[in-house]
């Protein structure tokens, strides 16, 4: 064996994939911050184009970069959401929320591997805590929901939480992913409720679910193991 061949990722498929990761990582972090430069600048055109590549070029570097099919799964249905929230339109809205519960739900299949691997339980006080954060938000934003949303927010909106939660047995990168995601939908639920706003309100949804889908992916990806 040569001294080039016994170098790890030096060659083969393996090798290949991580040299390709990197300019699809740029590409991403590109698209990212070409998205959330037009929408403070009122470019809707840009966002509409540069949107709906954001998830698929986040998945396809977790692929190259081995990730698990789960995480990949994720991210594609997540990219799903993106795609019909674009639309102004009740249904569309509902599928989109639909597709994000699958991906919430890739997640926390995920996360529960995870556990089953030897990675510590995400902390019982945290999921108290985040059980809190849930209750006392719907309560607040419950009665300014369309009453033919609040239903559907709810179950999703449980979903979410628990994927936030989860995301712990991952490390610190995902915890933080996941809690961002919570504050990114919260963001929309309020939209939604019409409660008062900050300036740029769609660029501090993208900006805070860019960065929750990117640390699930740096947590997932920092902390797996071999067969994860």
């Amino acid at each position: 064996m040569t001294a080039t061949a016994a170098r790890p990722g030096s060659t083969g498929a393996g090798g290949r994939a991580e040299r390709f990761a990197r300019p699809v990582l740029l590409a991403f972090l590109l698209v990212a911050a070409a998205d959330l430069a037009g929408l403070l600048a009122g470019a809707e055109t840009v966002h509409l184009v540069a949107k709906p590549l954001l998830m698929p070029l986040l998945a396809g570097y977790a692929a190259l970069r081995g990730a698990p099919r789960l995480l990949v799964a994720a991210l594609l249905f997540g990219w799903g959401g993106d795609a019909f929230l674009l639309a102004d339109d009740d249904l569309a809205f509902l599928v989109g929320m639909g597709s994000f519960a699958v991906g919430h739900v890739c997640y926390l299949t995920l996360f529960g591997r995870g556990e089953g691997r030897g990675r510590a339980p995400a902390p019982p006080v945290t999921g108290a805590g985040y059980a809190v954060v849930l209750v006392v938000f719907l309560v607040l934003i419950w009665p300014d929901l369309p009453a033919d949303l609040r239903i559907p927010l709810t179950g999703y909106s449980l979903l979410l939480t628990a994927m936030a939660w989860r995301a712990g047995v991952f490390g610190p990168y995902a915890a933080a992913g996941g809690a961002l995601f919570l504050l990114s939908d919260a963001l929309i639920a309020t939209g939604i409720a019409e409660w008062p706003q900050a300036p740029a309100p769609d660029f501090w949804v993208m900006l805070t679910y860019i960065a929750a889908q990117a640390l699930l992916t740096l947590g997932v990806l920092t902390k797996r193991k071999p067969g994860a």
